[in-house]
């Protein structure tokens, strides 16, 4: 019993990492119709800006800064990569692979390519004991972070302007421009989000894995693409359920499993999404 309740806290607290990367990069795809392959180097971003401050100003810092760390990457991205791209989406997927991959060689430049020990608060380090099984508190961190992330988000999409248009742009996007709407802010401010809760992302991923590399975001980003597809692009709750669904079998899986079978557990499950349900579990909307 107690190592299922292990498996399972350990498995929601990887879930809700790959939400709050997941979140943003559905709500680009949703509203601008941008695959973002290079929201990994965000998460990146935030993280070693995280790291950097508490380094030298201490925790207190390091949360908010690696947030918004995160939030201008995010939004000069869109503006100096993506804007002028936005009726070629071949050029897209392409400068934002290369973007990806010039900003892991910039990381690494800059910080090394070894990954460094991550500081976090000394109780993260702690364990609670949940029905015999000592569960980690950073798990608690996590899960508690991503359910604030998923509420926020749902109030700020259903009760904003800028949520309605957001939803509006995610299902018409035509629509809202011949309304008059400046749907190029509306898109600005979604990478700025997204690159926000990347940088969140990063800065709790440390904290989860105790240490930050380079290239720790570009790994990250394929689970979290498979998230987003299997929850429904466009779709936060959706989301929010397929990456309970692929942590919670990716922990599982890897440990009654053979080394690796929780990765390839978890493409047969996007292979068995896509095959029954094309459109994901939530379909294309915003909430």
């Amino acid at each position: 019993m107690s190592t299922v309740v292990l498996l399972t806290l350990t498995g929601l607290g990887l879930a809700a990492l790959y939400f709050l990367i997941a979140s943003g990069l559905s709500l680009v795809f949703g509203l601008a119709g941008v695959l973002n392959f290079a929201h990994g180097l965000f998460l990146s971003v935030g993280a070693y800006a995280a790291w950097q401050a508490a380094t030298h100003w201490g925790l207190g810092l390091a949360i908010p800064i690696g947030v918004l760390a995160g939030a201008v990457t995010g939004a000069l991205v869109e503006l100096v990569v993506i804007r002028p791209l936005y009726r070629r989406p071949t050029e897209q997927v392409l400068a934002t692979v290369g973007l990806s991959l010039a900003g892991v060689a910039l990381l690494q430049s800059v910080w090394g390519a070894d990954p460094r020990p991550y500081p976090r608060p000394a109780w993260t380090a702690h364990t609670t004991t949940v029905l015999g099984a000592p569960v980690p508190d950073d798990r608690f961190l996590l899960i508690g972070a991503a359910v604030v992330v998923l509420a926020a988000l749902l109030a700020v999409l259903r009760w904003t302007r800028y949520g309605l248009i957001i939803r509006a742009g995610v299902e018409n996007r035509a629509m809202v421009s011949a309304l008059g709407i400046d749907v190029r802010t509306a898109f600005t401010l979604v990478f700025a989000l997204g690159g926000a809760l990347a940088g969140t992302a990063g800065v709790l991923g440390g904290m989860y894995f105790g240490s930050v590399s380079p290239s720790q975001g570009a790994s990250l980003l394929i689970f979290a693409f498979i998230v987003v597809v299997i929850g429904g692009l466009g779709s936060v709750t959706g989301s929010a359920v397929a990456a309970v669904a692929v942590g919670l079998l990716q922990q599982f899986v890897n440990y009654f499993g053979t080394s690796g079978a929780g990765d390839v557990s978890v493409v047969a499950l996007l292979a068995v999404v896509l095959l029954l349900r094309p459109g994901g579990l939530a379909g294309k909307v915003a909430a």
